[in-house]
């Protein structure tokens, strides 16, 4: 039995007693949404079916499950909490990415949990927190300098270093505070 990872179709052989008489036939598996491992298969075709069955290589490949696949954003809810953010990020010496968002901006929250994943991947060098603009002080907001949303920005020692305003495609914001985050780490 082989599965291939690209496609999530299973192929099964069934022998029957003769040898000579095989047949393939593809079935449907979905392993990587039920147990979260891809499995591919590398097969060297020979000319007679008896070699090829002597060439079948299986070889799983496991997600790497120490770290984790998202991480949830914290919220500031005034201008108290982003002071204490920006002191801890101080001395730890790390960036921190602020999301400026609105509950009724749509590419805000289709941006918040890619912003989530990214965060993940830069789980112990960057923090992330997002701010809702209309739950805040406007206090809070001004200090931001916010005027468009949603507003990405890094934030680095006590200063605002650089935003990214997403008014375009998600992927290419995720990429450009990509991009931003590693300027600064």
């Amino acid at each position: 039995m082989a599965a291939l990872a690209s496609n999530p179709q299973m192929l099964t052989r069934q022998a029957h007693s003769n040898k000579k008489k095989q047949f393939w036939r593809k079935e449907s598996l979905n392993l990587e949404k039920k147990y979260g491992i891809s499995v591919r298969v590398y097969n060297n075709e020979k000319i007679e079916r008896s070699q090829m069955e002597k060439e079948w290589r299986l070889k799983a490949f496991w997600p790497n499950v120490s770290q984790p696949t998202t991480v949830e954003m914290e919220h500031i809810n005034n201008i108290e909490e982003l002071d204490a953010v920006l002191s801890n990020a101080r001395q730890l010496s790390q960036p921190i990415i602020i999301e400026w968002m609105a509950s009724w901006c749509r590419k805000c929250i289709y941006l918040k949990p890619k912003l989530e994943k990214l965060a993940a991947e830069y789980n112990n060098k960057a923090k992330f927190y997002y701010v809702d603009v209309n739950k805040v002080p406007q206090t809070l907001v001004k200090r931001g300098n916010i005027s468009k949303m949603p507003t990405i920005q890094l934030w680095k020692e006590d200063e605002m270093k650089e935003e990214v305003i997403g008014g375009h495609k998600g992927w290419l914001v995720i990429e450009e505070v990509r991009e931003l985050i590693n300027k600064y780490v």
